[in-house]
């Protein structure tokens, strides 16, 4: 009797030696976390203030965007700009770019474009074979009546260009086209950095600046949305965002109730002899939620980019940068909470609802080990997939030969069949941080999952090194501004860890444990509030120093440089491009230092 209470007292020590072991381990990779985020925070925005120091001239460095510009009777959009500015910034104002409402004109140059590559493609048809082609002018060419191909290509474009035309026109003479926001140019980036970084007005819902992005991460579609919409626009948004999150958790949850072999026999108990097959019993329950979760997620990123330019953004990469940060939430919610808290709801649903508050906790930790080798099915599912994907455009040969056998008909669609894209940050990035947050959760809960992990990591490495420094094109230069939200979203992968584990171990019956790991999430939070501060102002402000040494070493080595002329067109409409509709008057040297300022204003 003495042996078997000393063997059970033996044991117990021995349990709760491994239990402090976790509790260790969750301080060493917390600790080991700060560390690495610290150095590459300070890195990064090292990177970043070299970057924008070095870098060569661009129009966005001495230009803002100013929006919701008020109203008024005596003055046109244009000039009540203009006479504002000379007032308020007389000494650096150089010039102005007003925007338009030209969407429709837009699609009307994309059809015709559209239009024109078809008309293209059949005469070069004609030409090779000596015979008329025809089509059908109905859906797709495949409907309505049949025509002659050449002839009816032809008086489209002739129809849509004199469309164009038209719309042009009606653009440039209605003062209705014009929206309320613009472009402002300044003499130097001394002068832009102060009136991007200041507020303009005493009302301070008037005159609003930021700086302009440069011009191709302009999306100019949403810059014809008036000030006023945003918010509204914004607002029912995140209203559908939180449907579609919560909503969504129904068919996860259905399809991680399908790693549950009684649960699908109660459903569907016409294929219970099919099921108790052994190597259907394995797929089931090892790689068909998986697969099933991401039949339902490849249509998820675009349409939270849809979301995002309904918001109203006035970059590609507000745009980029807005769904990444929803697509993230989607994970975390739906793949990682969902995926833990729903297996087991289902399956104890009755027992839900009869715990109090506090048990529900204890009741998710448990289920975190059960999930491990679902998620290590998802990341060899849905991370090789993805990494899989990218090796393939290594050779773009094969991918180029693809697109000329079965979408190439014109050199225009060559061209468009050579062009290798950019890399899709709105995508890949929340796909990283689920991975790095399936890392944290189980580095000291369940580490056989930690190669999948860094095997995944190594091999996407390599990849996407490769893929961004020798096939994507740059769509527009970021200078590492994305930084931030990186950084917050992976303490919040940690913040998660460690809430876990705290309901993990509580369910062990060990009070303690919680004690001591209630340091590490103020810890975790402190951290962030630090880096915040000491780093952010980087990424969000542009240092009035560094402005003022770039234009003085820039007066010394060009001192014949015409900014007006370099600026003239740089915010100009893609579909007003080349015309000379747009250019400014240019001021001769008398009225540029003129201290009057003219104006219609009858006050």
């Amino acid at each position: 009797m003495k042996y078997l209470f000393h063997f059970s007292v033996t044991r117990f020590q021995f349990i709760l030696f491994r239990f402090w072991v976790h509790i260790v381990m969750s301080y060493v990779f917390a600790l080991w976390t700060f560390y690495v985020l610290y150095v590459e925070y300070k890195e990064v925005a090292a990177m970043r203030l070299r970057y924008l120091a070095s870098e060569n001239r661009r129009p966005d460095q001495f230009t803002v965007l100013v929006r919701n510009v008020p109203p008024d009777p005596d003055e046109t959009v244009s000039e009540h700009i203009e006479h504002f500015f000379r007032v308020n910034h007389p000494d650096s104002y150089l010039t102005h770019q007003v925007v338009y409402n030209a969407n429709k004109l837009a699609k009307l140059v994309q059809k015709k474009k559209s239009l024109q590559n078809w008309y293209t493609y059949y005469l070069n048809k004609y030409e090779r074979t000596s015979k008329r082609p025809t089509t059908r002018t109905g859906f797709g060419g495949v409907v309505g009546t049949k025509v002659d191909a050449i002839d009816y290509y032809s008086s489209e474009v002739q129809k849509l260009s004199e469309a164009v035309t038209l719309e042009r026109e009606k653009v440039l003479s209605d003062p209705k086209a014009i929206v309320r926001a613009a472009f402002v140019s300044f003499k130097s980036r001394w002068a832009a950095a102060v009136c991007a970084q200041t507020q303009l007005s005493h009302n301070p819902i008037i005159w609003l600046t930021e700086w302009a992005p440069e011009p191709r991460d302009v999306y100019w579609r949403n810059l014809a949305i008036p000030y006023f919409d945003l918010t509204i626009r914004r607002l029912l948004m995140a209203i559908a965002l939180f449907f579609l999150i919560f909503f969504f958790m129904i068919p996860t949850a259905f399809v991680q109730s399908l790693a549950n072999i009684e649960g699908i026999e109660k459903v569907f108990p016409f294929l219970t002899p099919l099921i108790e097959t052994k190597s259907v019993r394995s797929f089931i329950q090892g790689f068909l939620p998986g697969i099933v979760l991401k039949i339902f997620l490849i249509l998820l990123p675009t349409i939270l980019m849809m979301m995002s330019k309904v918001e109203g953004f006035s970059s590609r990469s507000s745009l980029d940068r807005r769904s990444a940060g929803k697509y993230h939430l989607f994970l975390l919610v739906n793949v990682f909470l969902g995926s833990i808290i729903t297996g087991t709801a289902f399956q104890q649903l009755k027992t839900f609802l009869h715990q109090p508050p506090t048990e529900i906790p204890k009741t998710v930790g448990e289920s975190i080990p059960m999930k491990a080798t679902f998620f290590i099915t998802y990341i060899m599912v849905d991370g090789w997939a993805g990494i899989a994907a990218e090796i393939l455009r290594i050779v773009p040969l094969i991918i180029f030969h693809l697109k000329n056998m079965f979408l190439v008909k014109t050199e225009q669609d060559r061209e468009e069949a050579m062009d290798p894209g950019c890399l899709n940050f709105a995508t890949y990035e929340p796909k990283i941080q689920l991975y790095f947050l399936l890392g944290l959760v189980y580095s000291a809960v369940t580490p056989v999952l930690l190669p999948f992990v860094i095997i995944f990591f190594a091999f996407s490495y390599v990849v996407f090194r490769h893929q961004v420094i020798n096939v994507y094109d740059q769509r527009y230069e970021s200078g590492g501004s994305f930084w931030p939200d990186v950084h917050r979203r992976l303490l919040i992968g940690l913040l998660i860890s460690q809430l876990l584990l705290m309901g993990l171990l509580s369910t062990k019956n060990i009070e303690k444990s919680t004690i001591a790991l209630l340091p590490l999430p103020i810890l975790t939070i402190w951290f962030h509030v630090y880096c915040k501060g000491r780093f952010q102002s980087a990424f969000v402000r542009f240092s009035l120093q560094d402005a003022m040494t770039k234009d003085t070493l820039e007066r010394a080595t060009e001192p014949n440089l015409n900014l007006r002329a370099y600026l003239k067109d740089a915010y100009e409409h893609p579909v007003f491009k080349g015309r000379s509709h747009f250019e400014s008057p240019l001021l001769v040297p008398d009225e540029e230092n003129n201290t009057l300022v003219l104006t219609r204003r009858s006050s």
